[in-house]
């Protein structure tokens, strides 16, 4: 194995890591965008495109995750598919919830009510996050994938 292919298989681990705090980031700034509250239009714009980017962004990476790096974590190591059905299964819930974060940001729901659907979407993402990293980490430093890292962890 070169050099560079070892460098491309640790760096699936590392991009794991990479992925989870931007999208950790994200929600962060979404909720300070909701704690800010709706002052003016402007204002109302730019929550709604911190929303839906936060959406896009954890849905996207979970349906990477699903259709790549999970059917190849899968074929690699069979032992592991209880876990993937497990972290699959919250990938829906988590769907879920986004949706219903979608549906109160397109009706412009009061502050309060994003808020809470924020504090839902991330106690369940971060449990999600912390899980996924404990029982994937090492499997990704010896995963051969040759995939896009955009296909793999979704568009960030």
């Amino acid at each position: 194995m070169t050099e560079r292919e070892t460098t491309r298989l640790l760096a699936w681990s590392t991009e794991l890591r990479r992925v989870h705090q931007r999208i950790r980031e994200a929600l962060r700034v979404t909720q300070e965008a909701v704690s800010a509250g709706h002052p003016s239009e402007r204002a109302g714009r730019d929550l709604l495109l911190y929303c839906h980017g936060f959406c896009a962004a954890l849905d996207g990476h979970h349906r990477g995750e699903d259709r790549t790096l999970f059917p190849a974590i899968e074929q690699a190591h069979p032992q592991l598919a209880p876990v993937l059905r497990a972290l699959e299964g919250d990938h829906a819930v988590i769907a879920g919830l986004l949706g219903e974060l979608r549906a109160a940001v397109d009706r412009s729901a009061p502050a309060e009510e994003l808020d809470r659907h924020l504090e839902g979407v991330a106690a369940i993402m971060e449990n999600h996050f912390r899980y996924e990293e404990r029982r994937l980490l090492e499997v990704l430093e010896t995963l051969e994938l040759h995939a896009a890292v955009g296909e793999v962890f979704g568009p960030l």
